[in-house]
């Protein structure tokens, strides 16, 4: 246990209504220990808050010491959002892929865009993705002992040999016993696999999917489901690295390949049990699996099936689009031009709203080197260099998957992973932008009767 980095909890937002309004928390002060314990993390605080009676040593914003006894009912929130989940530190990661993004980044950017987490809290409370190679019998202990389930573990191969090379790390290698652990424990995951060809392709995806699947077996498998991902490079990586690219052709293999498995998976567990990635149908011109393929979306996260999903949830919501709205308004919604082609007849749907005009600026990333770029990927530099001097009409609506956003509502403190804020992007366009979150968000801004004032974030 990591009990000596233990720092006292920052609040960052006290809910309204709640009883830590009520009792008068207020942003800015730190959570010490709750009944005589000191929480290492969002996991700890939620499990020592579940009781009844709570007795609280709190430092105010000025560093003065409260005691504070609450008697509550069971499992009821006290109404606290913190500045970080982790109150004791970031576990890092000790591998040295070469397809980490992060080492694909060019310097010079903020700090926190080179944190290398490999951190099984964040992957319990949030869906990332970790290896398990730097977890001491502590830590496992602890997963075991508060039933932390499902992670989320990237696999990329499960040849002792071969993981090692892929990781560059020698305790890689004990995946499968690992997977063992948690069918003992009946503990699970998801996986993650992501293809580098030439690498852990061909005959290697074949048994490491096979391998995974063996363990999907039982009341409660351990391994849930399996994500294939294309490796995705920018001109920043590693020189020597041995990574290539996805070509059209691969992306093509790698799709017959992974569906004659999925075949031979729902035959044998009742599954498709694995599932590729949208970016391979994109790359590879290859039309969209249908919705009933991606049975519950259980690896949406990765990019699975999520654009069927979002396709599905905007045919829903235009049932209700209005035949016309006024004043007329032109906007221009950016994208990656991968999900080009699927997102054409989304706006020729919302071009059939009269006196609406959604003009689409599918673009792909000159900043990382890529000719096929997704969304998420787009940067500030990216989308200015594209835009400038074109009409844009009223603004721009802009996905908020492409920003580290937080908790702020603040266009100067949201920003693209090459650093440039959206009301950077926004002045230097001379245009407003909206974040769009979802679908929701695109149509309701879409049919807004007034444009916001220049740079506002409107949701």
């Amino acid at each position: 246990m990591r009990t000596q980095s233990i720092q006292p909890a920052l609040i960052a937002q006290v809910l309204p209504d709640s009883i830590a309004a009520e009792i008068g928390f207020e942003p800015g002060d730190r959570l010490v220990s709750i009944n005589g314990e000191r929480p290492r993390d969002l996991i700890d605080y939620r499990f020592l808050c579940s009781d009844e009676l709570l007795d609280l040593e709190v430092l105010d914003a000025a560093g003065n010491a409260h005691r504070i006894e609450i008697e509550k009912d069971y499992d009821e929130d006290l109404g606290l959002a913190f500045e970080t989940a982790l109150f004791d530190g970031l576990i890092q990661c000790n591998n040295r892929c070469p397809f980490c993004f992060i080492d694909q980044q060019p310097p010079g950017q903020r700090e926190t865009l080179y944190l290398k987490d490999d951190d099984y809290r964040l992957s319990f409370l949030y869906g990332s993705y970790l290896t398990l190679t730097n977890l001491p019998p502590a830590e496992w202990e602890r997963i075991a002992r508060l039933r932390l389930s499902p992670l989320y573990v990237s696999v990329h191969a499960t040849e002792p040999d071969l993981r090692c090379r892929l990781l560059k790390n020698p305790r890689a290698g004990q995946l499968l016993e690992q997977l063992k652990w948690f069918q003992s424990q009946r503990l699970q995951i998801h996986a993650q696999v992501v293809v580098c060809p030439g690498i852990n392709d061909g005959a290697h995806l074949a048994r490491t999917l096979r391998d995974l699947a063996a363990f999907h077996t039982g009341e409660v498998p351990a391994v849930m489901s399996a994500a294939v991902v294309p490796v995705g490079l920018t001109r920043f990586r590693p020189e020597q690295d041995e990574l290539v690219p996805v070509t059209p052709a691969k992306a093509q293999e790698v799709i017959a390949q992974v569906q004659a498995l999925q075949a031979e998976f729902q035959a044998r567990l009742g599954s498709t049990f694995a599932w590729l990635a949208d970016e391979w149908f994109l790359i590879g011109r290859q039309p969209l699996p249908p919705e009933r393929h991606y049975e519950t979306y259980p690896q949406i996260g990765n990019g699975v099936g999520s654009i069927r999903l979002f396709l599905k949830q905007f045919d829903a919501a235009a049932a209700d689009l209005p035949a016309q709205v006024s004043p007329a308004r032109t906007l221009t919604w950016v994208v990656g031009n991968a999900v080009e082609q699927a997102f054409e007849p989304i706006v020729a749907r919302l071009n059939q709203v009269e006196g609406l005009t959604v003009m689409l600026a599918a673009l792909n990333s000159r900043y990382w080197g890529q000719t096929i770029t997704v969304t998420g990927l787009l940067t500030g530099q990216d989308i200015y260099e594209k835009l400038k001097g074109q009409r844009l009409g009223a603004g721009i609506l802009l996905p908020s998957l492409m920003l580290k956003r937080g908790d702020t509502q603040r266009l100067e403190d949201i920003y693209f992973l090459d650093d440039m804020s959206v009301a950077e992007l926004s002045q230097r366009l001379g245009c407003p932008i909206w974040l769009v979150d979802d679908i929701g968000a695109l149509i309701k801004t879409c049919l807004s009767p007034l444009a916001p004032p220049h740079g506002a974030l409107s949701r």
